[in-house]
């Protein structure tokens, strides 16, 4: 009950989300400066031409009947079809979506990697050179934007030595290692920041976690430092470093998109690009609602590790709470004046005791 709960709060959250994004959109789109059936038309643009070929188009139709239809087609998998090229927009989008995932991807791995290293080492090492070098590392790498490490990558590995690739993509049927070096150079330039905020959470989390008590009952017990990193720490310290995961999806799978003009890649960056120039609404509709997606589910699975790793994150139960109730807990005496309470509130007891000669005490 609790998790059915849990996921019908997510699905109210997403669909706001993908409505409001959607409008947002196609109000953008609409109101735009591009004219798409003049560039359809070129020199045959006259106004009735230009007419005619918006009434085939349906925008000269209210822009709500638009919109609803847009939705209406989108509930169904249809995004439409381009008015450029005249593909369906699905077909495009499933051409495109691999490379933006793969670099979104690998460069999740090689941040979590890099920064959870990081992370643990400056943790384990803390006050030494390892932590200040880590730290210095770290407050640098957060503060280089992503494009910026790109043209570095280009010029270091594409000019000074060049020994990978700063442009196209191989796909991944056709060459592994020809589909990884297209894709590493954008990676790496996208991993570099998500690997920095990463570190300083778990590095943070990992100290705190380590003054506690439990670490300090684990050592007692003689546990190996390796057990109780694995087996105690990380697991308690995880939680932020994670949070920090699902800050950075959105922003790799942003920053895919921007690498991918940076490197000429044929992903959803590149085609959402050149549908804004032409004014391609449904292509620029498509692609933003996939990505979306993307970041939707992308964050929905961070969630569901969450809870899976931090008790804390899991949705609760709701408690009764009866009023004027009180539930009071046997206490047994443990002291002398303990006894003097119990016999005073029992005046029957003393007084048969006094009346014995006796002292109740």
């Amino acid at each position: 009950m609790r998790t059915r709960s849990w996921l019908v709060s997510v699905l109210a959250r997403a669909v706001p989300v993908l409505l409001l994004t959607s409008l947002i959109t196609f109000l953008l789109s609409a109101f735009a400066e591009q004219e798409p059936a003049d560039l359809l038309l070129g020199e045959a643009a006259t106004p009735d031409a230009v007419a005619e070929l918006n009434h085939e188009l349906g925008r000269d139709r209210p822009l709500g009947v638009q919109f609803a239809d847009w939705v209406g087609g989108a509930l169904q998998g249809d995004l439409g079809v381009s008015w450029f090229t005249g593909i369906p927009v699905t077909t495009t989008i499933l051409d495109r979506l691999p490379v933006s995932l793969s670099i979104a991807a690998l460069a999740l791995l090689i941040g979590v990697l890099l920064g959870g290293v990081a992370g643990v080492a400056a943790a384990l090492k803390r006050g030494t050179w390892i932590d200040r070098l880590v730290t210095v590392a770290a407050s640098t790498l957060a503060t280089l934007p992503p494009f910026v490490v790109s043209i570095g990558f280009i010029l270091l590995f594409g000019v000074v030595i060049p020994i990978l690739p700063t442009g196209g993509y191989t796909p991944l049927g056709q060459s592994v290692p020809g589909w990884l070096a297209s894709i590493i150079l954008p990676a790496a330039a996208l991993a570099l920041e998500a690997a920095a905020d990463i570190a300083r959470q778990l590095r943070t989390a990992l100290v705190r976690t380590y003054g506690k008590n439990l670490i300090t009952g684990a050592r007692l017990r003689g546990l190996s430092p390796r057990r109780i990193l694995f087996k105690h720490a990380l697991p308690h310290a995880a939680g932020p470093a994670l949070a920090t995961v699902g800050i950075q999806v959105p922003r790799l799978i942003g920053g895919a998109i921007i690498a991918e003009q940076i490197f000429s890649l044929p992903g959803l960056g590149l085609m959402a690009f050149e549908g804004a120039t032409q004014g391609d609404q449904p292509v620029v509709m498509g692609a933003v609602m996939v990505t979306v997606v993307v970041v939707l589910l992308s964050t929905f699975v961070i969630d569901l590790i969450l809870m899976a790793l931090t008790p804390a994150a899991r949705p609760q139960p709701q408690r009764l709470h009866l009023r004027g109730f009180r539930h009071h807990r046997p206490t047994e005496p443990s002291s002398r004046g303990n006894d003097v309470e119990a016999l005073s509130a029992e005046p029957d007891l003393i007084g048969s005791a006094a009346s014995r000669g006796r002292s109740p005490l």
